[in-house]
């Protein structure tokens, strides 16, 4: 809002006497370079940021005989029951550790990592638990993994 000043001498008594004199202040921002400024920045981030975001082009070579990999994990379960019925687990389904390598055979087929995880009940034989590993290879598997839990210190 323009300020309107009164004459120093209001009673006529000077030489020169101007008449009302308006003024304004300054009491706003101008915001007009600051957006320039903005829309600038954003333009030039634009441009760059597709830039940084490439990487490296690469011509991958070709299989005739390439499998998908297979993300589940086989796991075999050999019960504390093992020493009176000789049953294990293949994932879900029971069955005696005799069919145990024709099983795991036949769910290696499809899978590209030839390793299992092998859970047993810690009061087991090691020799129960070596003859159900002997059955494992005899299945074709490459890696036996022992499953255990962690130590829970008090």
């Amino acid at each position: 809002m323009p300020k309107i000043q009164g004459d120093l001498q209001e009673n006529g008594g000077g030489r020169h006497r101007r008449g009302r004199r308006i003024t304004s202040s300054l009491s706003e921002i101008n915001v007009v370079p600051l957006v320039d400024v903005m829309l600038v920045m954003l333009i030039i981030f634009m441009v760059t940021a597709p830039m940084m975001q490439r990487g490296i082009d690469v011509n991958l070579p070709v299989a005739r005989r390439a499998r998908p990999i297979a993300d589940e994990r086989l796991f075999v379960t050999v019960p504390l029951a093992y020493r009176e019925n000789r049953q294990v687990m293949l994932g879900e389904e029971a069955f005696t550790v005799d069919v145990l390598d024709e099983r795991i055979r036949q769910a290696l087929l499809t899978r590209t990592d030839k390793g299992v995880f092998l859970r047993t009940d810690g009061a087991l034989a090691m020799q129960d638990v070596m003859d159900v590993m002997d059955e494992l290879k005899d299945g074709g598997v490459d890696n036996v993994a022992l499953v255990a839990d962690m130590v829970r210190r008090r």
